[in-house]
């Protein structure tokens, strides 16, 4: 279908099509740039508790806001990864999304700040978001978390990590984890799928952004072959916990994500794959322009809130008739 008239205003908004190229930019401009979403995530959600940390990982301490969403004690939790493209981003920015993850899947939801490129390359984003889901699970009583219920969630490349996070769990033997959240993610680098040809310019992400993003993550080619950094070069999958993977149509990244879900299926892993019809790369979180983010957070909270042992609650509807609807929903 068409470009949904929201995503051609979001894309109005930020400006795309002018100013400097990101493939042109310094990181640190870039991460100025990122600030811009703010004001598409809209005002911050009431919670019933925000806690700031900082937790040992392997090189630094990593901040970590912790959100959640009641008093009642225990409850499951998702570890979230930002999107960042391994070199942007916060979790301050992604505070908004965090809140409302938090408020419709019943979870605690666990923030974390993972080290960013080029600074810290491959593998330290990874190796922190492995050793903060590990951390989570061996917190989890003094957290009010029940360390049984522990999933991963992520967005972009936040996907990617929490993606490898599951790889990296089932090889290592735990922590053992419920589910999987993978929205818009890369899956792997240097392969120019359909999508990445069809979706090269002006939508939010393009080609040559992602191609800047995994020059500044990646040290040699022997990084882009690593599993932990690209899911898809895994030589298997299975005994992965049941995933959800999104993809938006108008996205470089579609194909990857969606052939990853395929990927999942074949090796026995029960995944539910959505494709958002219209929509762009990024849209997670955008609930104050995008109704497709709106309709991706009750669909997130039915997909985790069963697996989490938690009651399925009726989604929000008040603007049904403005909710952008998902393409069918392949559940294998």
């Amino acid at each position: 279908m068409a470009l949904r008239q929201q995503a051609v205003a979001v894309l109005q908004r930020l400006g795309m099509g002018g100013g400097l190229p990101l493939q042109q930019q310094q990181p640190a401009q870039a991460r100025l740039d990122a600030y811009r979403f703010l004001e598409l995530f809209g005002p911050p959600e009431p919670v019933a508790d925000v806690s700031y940390r900082f937790i040992p990982g392997p090189t630094a301490d990593l901040p970590t806001w912790i959100y959640r969403p009641s008093d009642d004690r225990p409850l499951p939790a998702l570890v979230y990864f930002h999107g960042s493209g391994f070199v942007i981003s916060n979790i301050g920015i992604f505070d908004s999304p965090s809140r409302a993850l938090a408020n419709r899947t019943g979870c605690v939801v666990v923030a974390v700040n993972y080290q960013k490129a080029p600074e810290h390359k491959f593998p330290v984003p990874f190796d922190d978001a492995y050793s903060a889901t590990v951390w989570v699970r061996d917190h989890a009583p003094e957290l009010g978390i029940d360390p049984s219920r522990v999933g991963v969630i992520g967005d972009s490349s936040g996907g990617t990590l929490a993606a490898a996070v599951c790889l990296k769990a089932r090889d290592q033997g735990g922590p053992n984890l419920k589910l999987q959240v993978m929205v818009h993610p890369p899956t792997q680098f240097g392969i120019e799928t359909p999508s990445m040809r069809e979706n090269a310019e002006g939508l939010l992400l393009e080609a040559t952004g992602m191609r800047w993003f995994a020059e500044k993550y990646l040290t040699s080619e022997v990084d882009s072959l690593n599993p932990y950094a690209a899911p898809m070069r895994a030589t298997s999958l299975q005994g992965l916990p049941p995933a959800l993977v999104v993809t938006a149509e108008y996205d470089p990244l579609r194909d990857e994500g969606e052939e990853y879900a395929e990927r999942l299926r074949s090796d026995g892993v029960p995944v539910t794959l959505s494709r958002y019809e219209g929509m762009i790369h990024g849209f997670y979180g955008m609930t104050a322009v995008l109704d497709a983010a709106n309709t991706l957070f009750n669909e997130i909270a039915g997909f985790v809130r069963p697996l989490m042992g938690l009651e399925l609650r009726r989604p929000d509807i008040d603007n049904a008739d403005s909710v952008m609807p998902t393409k069918p929903v392949q559940t294998v």
